[in-house]
């Protein structure tokens, strides 16, 4: 026998994150309940975005200290402090603004109700909040996130794993780690492991790390890892057993009998949208494969029901989520002046050493689109920043269409690409073309965005206008 909705509000949202966000002063007047089992603030806060770099910070560090006699500088790295790496990114930062972002919402929001179970649909606009307590409102936002994918292979294995919910946490560096995943999270955790001290294998099925980059920066990439990492690629995994004293360990055997091994085991094949988690079909919520089915708008198929972010959108990005909760916000707001989603450019970053940002088409993707495409790769190190960081390995690829003078793609690989790229992902939503770019405005000299512009001057037209 179903529970009686005990309360209805105007409106009732489903997770912490970029949801959180959602509820700001214009929707003061209205009642509101925020459904979160677990910390405030979401992936981005707690276990993506934001810690990962504080690490990454500390990691870039230690390849400064590692690389420094290249400069004439003779530097040892005399030792890891990681307890006192973790605790500056989460006791000091990151545990206190999740604590407080609930503490806020609990104490100081008057229209606010706060429920800390795992919220689900039992019926339309009608939530089963985890607390004994069912709820109902006016619309709803669904704005539940993503959970690390776990492979079949490894969960019938019964071996300890880690994932990106809590590898940051372990109470001590391994002196070995296999990683599952050859993506972003991978190679981020590979950098940030590897650069504190810890033999890192990285394994992927593809023939290339992080495949979705534009293949000549995949390949540059995947080429310096190998000289880094233990990097296995392009094999199936066959089996993975617990290895050591406490099973804490694994050995991973592949397709053509080779293994490998490590003190601990990183799964990092991705995330899973957590909208099969929700009941959705009990409110008449479609779902498009494992992503909430929304339109342009972020109307879900049911009536009065919205979703964003990881939940409902193809790009796992924060800044992507941000802005489709800037967009519902605006929507439930306004229902008679509906805003749609603008996913044209959506650039991306990669957080691993090197860095590397990317906004639009890779080359192959324009071409088999019929651009008329002109490509240019401009090294950092034939810029004269390039040439005091002594980098031989950084790139600036840009990729327009003769025809429009327009920008198609931007691809950078090496130190701070995802500052540089900025620029190029303005150009590209404003249409800017490439000669107004390059010509009608002053690049310093010799900071390193003359990467950009050397580049931008590279790319052949049949009328250049430089």
């Amino acid at each position: 026998m179903t529970q009686t909705p005990s309360r209805h509000f105007d409106l009732i949202v489903i997770g912490t994150g970029s949801g959180n966000s959602l509820i700001d002063e214009s929707f003061a007047d209205k009642s509101v309940a925020i459904c979160e089992k677990g910390a405030f603030g979401g992936t981005c806060l707690n276990v993506g975005c934001i810690p990962t770099k504080m690490f990454v910070y500390a990691a870039d560090t230690a390849v400064s200290v590692a690389h420094s006699s290249t400069y004439g500088i003779d530097s040892t790295l005399d030792g890891v402090r990681w307890p006192d790496i973790v605790s500056r990114v989460f006791d000091r930062r990151i545990d206190p603004i999740a604590s407080s972002g609930e503490d806020y919402r609990r104490t100081r929001c008057d229209n606010v109700t706060v429920y800390d179970g795992h919220a689900a649909f039992v019926g339309p606009r009608t939530i089963d909040t985890g607390t004994g307590e069912i709820i109902t409102a006016d619309s709803v936002v669904i704005a539940a996130g993503a959970r690390p994918s776990i492979p079949r292979i490894v969960t019938d294995a019964d071996v300890a794993y880690y994932t990106s919910d809590d590898v940051m946490r372990i109470p001590e560096l391994p002196r070995s780690m296999v990683i599952q995943g050859s993506g972003f999270i991978a190679c981020e955790f590979a950098h940030v492991f590897s650069a504190l001290g810890v033999e890192v294998t990285v394994i992927g099925r593809s023939d290339v790390l992080l495949k979705h980059v534009d293949r000549e920066l995949a390949e540059r990439f995947t080429d310096q890892a190998g000289r880094r990492w233990d990097v296995r690629l392009g094999q199936q995994i066959t089996s993975i057993t617990a290895t050591g004293a406490d099973r804490s360990g694994v050995e991973v055997t592949f397709e053509d009998g080779s293994t490998c091994s490590g003190d601990a085991l990183l799964v990092a094949t991705g995330r899973i949208p957590n909208g099969d988690l929700l009941g959705l079909d009990t409110a008449g919520v479609a779902m498009d494969g494992e992503l909430v089915r929304v339109d342009e708008y972020g109307r879900t198929t049911a009536d009065g029901v919205w979703a964003l972010g990881d939940v409902s959108s193809p790009y796992q990005l924060k800044h992507v989520a941000n802005h489709e909760q800037r967009v519902v916000g605006h929507n439930l707001r306004h229902p008679d002046d509906l805003h749609a989603f603008n996913h044209r450019h959506v650039p991306w970053a990669v957080f691993t050493w090197p860095q590397i940002a990317s906004v639009g088409l890779t080359e192959a993707e324009a071409r088999e689109a019929g651009y008329d495409v002109t490509v240019k790769v401009q090294d950092y190190g034939d810029v004269a920043y390039g040439w005091a960081m002594e980098d031989s390995l950084g790139c600036c690829k840009l990729i327009a269409d003769r025809t429009t003078g327009l920008l198609l793609g931007a691809h950078i690989m090496g130190a701070h690409s995802p500052s540089l790229i900025q620029i190029l992902i303005q150009a590209m939503e404003f249409e800017i073309t490439v000669p107004e770019l390059a010509r009608r405005q002053y690049w310093i000299h010799p900071a390193m965005a003359e990467v950009v512009e050397n580049a931008l001057l590279g790319l052949d037209f049949p009328d250049r206008g430089f």
